[in-house]
């Protein structure tokens, strides 16, 4: 493992991000039951209420807990600056953000307006917290490397992906202006997965693969530019949306060749580190590279079909942020115990790959796969969607145990007498 250029003294209280991080499998789960008591025929189109509850139990809940808990780790580790009062804000940023996206899911399904109106309060306020304090932490970057700079255009994604979000969820308060859903919904979701998720997602593993997996480094394009052109991509696709629909395929080709870019790149790398010794993680890189490029290119050509497929395209797209998110949380969480408890003075515990059950982690990718596999084949035989469900359910349930099980370690040797004395060197 590659530790070299990290201000690991500036790392936050291991709570702030572990928070996230334990709470984030739950809402998989949720949306897991919420799939398989649905039908087959209200989750063909994304803008039924059945299809926004299992998308945002998924991207707030999981995908959104899960990045939140990344800035605040890796931020503070890359950059070497301090989050103010990261523990603090993290603390009730994460409660306003679990109340606030299950009053959503009850206000949307019950059709209940104050629900409603009391998620838009605890979600706006939570994502707000977060983004603004770790606003406040990149302004003072001294070290502006790719991955900070990636993280930085993210969150300016994030803050009006967000914004869109408690303007649509008010769309359901307010039947006057419900007219603009569909719209900002449409640019509420591209910005949402290829401008928040993915972007950041590429700045993390210019660090993650040469650190955990001790891969190639990036090259100095790949790290400088392609951040910033998809950016550009992006802003291309939402200006024809608005002026002239038929012309979005020229935004949609511009971002989709740069993220199949990215994808075959990240393939190559895995197949180049230094230690090609094969684990669940790997899987999960590169099936996310097979789904981004697969979604990616149906998410143009959907356009011939009068978007048709713009569920399975966001079924692929949703699997392939999914899978990263999953095979970083099988790395970052063993990483952040063992750093933790070496810094508190302890020498007798367990290393990173001993703190996961290997077997149920292969488990658990399988049965994932085969879940995603059964969505997608879904369209054509609905019948399969209850058991595909259960098959993601039973994958986030061992996800859960698995992220659960090293904190539990965590708990039991922070307990004992440290092997050194580690206050003389604070």
């Amino acid at each position: 493992m590659e530790l070299n250029g990290l201000s690991i003294d500036q790392a936050p209280p291991i709570s702030a991000p572990v928070r996230f991080y334990l709470t984030a499998p739950l809402f998989a789960i949720l949306a897991g039951f919420f799939i398989f008591f649905s039908e087959a025929d209200l989750l063909m189109t994304r803008y039924s209420i059945d299809s926004i509850i299992i998308t945002h139990s998924l991207t707030v809940g999981f995908l959104g807990f899960i990045m939140l808990g990344s800035l605040t780790q890796m931020l503070p580790v890359l950059a070497g600056v301090v989050i103010p009062k990261v523990n603090i804000v993290s603390k009730f940023a994460h409660i306003f953000l679990v109340f606030g996206l299950i009053l959503m899911m009850l206000g949307l399904s019950l059709e209940n307006t104050t629900a409603n109106l009391f998620a838009m309060g605890l979600l706006g306020s939570g994502f707000a917290m977060m983004i603004s304090v770790i606003v406040m932490a990149v302004i003072k970057v001294k070290n502006f490397n790719p991955t900070v700079k990636a993280m930085s255009v993210s969150l300016f994604f994030a803050s009006f992906t967000v914004l869109m979000g408690i303007f649509l969820l008010y769309t359901y308060v307010n039947d006057d202006i419900s007219q603009y859903r569909n719209m900002i919904a449409n640019v509420h979701s591209v910005w949402g997965i290829f401008g928040f998720a993915s972007i950041l997602i590429i700045g993390v593993t210019f660090q993650v693969l040469p650190m955990f997996y001790v891969a190639p480094k990036f090259k100095q394009f790949c790290k400088r530019k392609v951040v910033w052109l998809i950016s550009v991509g992006l802003f291309i696709w939402l200006i024809t949306s608005l002026v002239y629909e038929p012309l979005t395929i020229i935004g949609k080709a511009w971002i989709a060749t740069f993220f199949w870019a990215f994808s075959t790149t990240v393939w190559l790398k895995l197949s180049r580190r230094k230690r090609p010794i094969s684990d669940v993680t790997v899987w999960y890189w590169r099936s996310a590279s097979v789904l981004l490029t697969l979604g990616a290119f149906l998410w143009i050509f959907d356009e011939y079909f009068r978007h048709e497929y713009i569920v399975m395209v966001s079924i692929l797209l949703g699997g392939f942020i999914l899978s990263i998110m999953m095979g970083m949380l099988y790395k970052i969480i063993p990483f952040l115990v063992w750093f933790h408890l070496n810094a508190k003075g302890y020498m007798t515990i367990p290393t990173m790959n001993e703190m996961i059950n290997k077997t149920l982690g292969r488990i658990q990718f399988i049965l994932f796969i085969a879940s995603l596999v059964g969505f997608v084949v879904t369209f054509y035989i609905p019948i399969l969607l209850k058991i595909s469900a259960v098959s993601f359910i039973v994958s986030m349930m061992i996800l859960q145990y698995n992220v659960i099980a090293p904190m539990l370690i965590y708990k039991k040797i922070i307990k004992t007498k440290p092997d050194f004395d580690m206050s003389a060197f604070k």
